[in-house]
């Protein structure tokens, strides 16, 4: 009981921890770190669902707060031995304004990295996004590339520009006051003619798979940025909507677009251009917009053994394993919305 109790002796904190992969990252490192003392889940809105975690030997602690608010982010961060900051604003079609994305993804990130060198945290780990590489408006493939292969990414929308800024605190941060960070980790790739995605319980897995091995390897692994992938299989945008839609009865009505590219493209700017004009009248926030329509035309694949080289990365879950857990989770929301 004494050799138990001595291990459980770190504190994390999840920012964002009740969003889609925040939960995914609590509940993992609640089953896969040992070493845990207290859980502490930060975010604007909490969740029903947290009740259920307070029963175990780990305290876990919910915190309602704001990442724009640095007073709030401070006090969450103190006393924590690892951060996990998930939280994020996602919008590619407008439904929010440059500026609320800006002060979440840009400002939040920002009071996190404050609030851990003022409190002498020393362990950050960032989610970041794909979209902070690619794709880019002008539709250049990314064929299989690592974190090194170079790219054009001219960040022009607000959501990506905003990642790509947040990332660039975080890695300039690296070494401060002895804080050390585990840089980029991408949760997914779009959809594009030839891609992959990526399982949620993978993601969570790197995340809980960082934070443990960057206190033992800081020097290797600060400052990095990750590709998470797993094995998901490259396939057509349809072919691989097609694993999951088909077990929950859907099928695939031709396989043509049912407009040219060129009308889509025209589609997109009068979509943006409708958007723009209506902004200070109403919310207007259509599917179609020019960077939605690269990042769905767009080859935008990686191949890369990184992870695995400096901190021992596998997938948790194999592709079969991950279409099952995906098929019955899309059947119970279905079901659920009936």
């Amino acid at each position: 009981m004494a050799d138990s109790a001595q291990a459980q002796e770190l504190v994390y904190l999840v920012t964002g921890g009740c969003g889609f992969l925040g939960e995914h990252v609590v509940r993992m490192l609640l089953q896969q770190e040992p070493r845990l003392r207290e859980l502490r889940i930060f975010d604007l809105h909490l969740g029903p669902w947290l009740e259920e975690l307070k029963t175990g030997p780990v305290q876990v602690t919910a915190i309602q707060g704001d990442v724009t608010q640095a007073h709030e982010v401070a006090a969450a961060v103190a006393g924590a031995h690892v951060v996990i900051h998930t939280a994020g604003l996602v919008d590619v079609f407008g439904r929010a304004s440059p500026e609320t994305i800006h002060a979440v993804n840009v400002q939040g990130t920002k009071n996190v990295i404050e609030a851990c060198v003022q409190t002498g945290t020393q362990f950050l780990v960032y989610t970041s996004s794909m979209e902070v590489v690619g794709p880019n408006i002008k539709g250049h493939p990314f064929y299989r590339g690592n974190e090194d292969t170079p790219y054009e990414a001219v960040h022009r929308h607000p959501y990506p520009r905003s990642k790509a800024l947040a990332e660039q605190l975080v890695l300039e941060a690296n070494g401060r006051k002895g804080l050390r960070l585990g840089g980029r980790l991408f949760r997914a790739i779009p959809a594009s003619v030839e891609h992959g995605r990526v399982y949620v319980g993978n993601v969570a897995w790197m995340h809980v798979l960082v934070a443990r091995e960057l206190q033992e390897r800081a020097a290797l692994m600060g400052g990095q940025v990750y590709f998470c992938y797993d094995k998901s299989p490259y396939k057509s945008y349809e072919d691989f909507n097609m694993e999951f839609l088909g077990p929950c009865g859907l099928r695939l009505v031709g396989t043509r677009p049912l407009l040219p590219y060129w009308l889509l493209m025209l589609l997109a700017f009068l979509n943006a251009l409708l958007q723009w004009l209506l902004r200070p009248l109403l919310l207007y926030a259509p599917l179609l917009n020019p960077y939605t329509l690269a990042m769905a035309n767009t080859t935008f694949t990686v191949s890369t053994d990184k992870a695995q080289r400096h901190f021992g990365y596998e997938p948790l879950f194999s592709w079969e394993e991950s279409r099952t857990r995906t098929v019955r989770w899309m059947q119970t929301m279905d079901s659920s919305a009936q």
